[in-house]
């Protein structure tokens, strides 16, 4: 049996589950537009609104549901969506609690199939939090640039995860079993 070849395209480990309902692809993205919209209903409405417990309650139904629809093993989709949907109830408090955005991020990876290398990325994340704290205080009035910059922070880290998985599956594959008989 030959090995496959080093330049073999490298495939997500979620895109060969057996889904009960629906497309991968549609499912991985409709998930992601759920997630990030019910967690921005929730952190980006001001607690002060008179919209504020229909925003709180549809954005957590909101987030909740794209944790949901992920195409993943189910007891990760559920290990993912309690913390980031407590992170988001956080977020009410303002930018000084922008590293709690660290729970999404790990349940990211930890859905998405991620190897425990990968998820050193999150200190992206953290370090992002960090700079948005100091740059817009406790302020509440600076919430929604805040949470841009640790959003894009997000993305980034999520897409390095990807790399970083990538890569350790081309070595993994490279590499020649050994015999030990040999």
């Amino acid at each position: 049996m030959a090995d496959a070849p080093a330049s073999a395209a490298w495939n997500e480990p979620t895109s060969d589950l057996p889904l009960r309902w629906g497309a991968y692809r549609t499912r991985l993205l409709g998930g992601l537009l759920l997630i990030v919209a019910g967690g921005l209903a929730v952190a980006g409405g001001s607690p002060t609104s008179p919209f504020a417990n229909f925003l709180l309650a549809a954005g957590t139904a909101t987030h909740v549901a794209g944790w949901s629809v992920l195409p993943s093993a189910g007891w990760r989709r559920v290990w993912a969506m309690v913390p980031s949907t407590l992170a988001m109830w956080f977020l009410l408090t303002g930018p000084g609690w922008l590293g709690i955005l660290v729970l999404p991020a790990l349940g990211w990876l930890l859905v998405r199939h991620r190897p425990l290398v990968s998820y050193l990325t999150v200190a992206l994340v953290l370090a992002a939090a960090f700079v948005a704290a100091r740059l817009f205080g406790e302020s509440y009035s600076g919430m929604l640039p805040a949470l841009g910059i640790v959003g894009g922070s997000l993305v980034v880290s999520a897409w390095a995860a990807r790399l970083v998985h990538a890569a350790r599956a081309r070595v993994r594959r490279g590499r020649k079993p050994t015999n030990p008989q040999a």
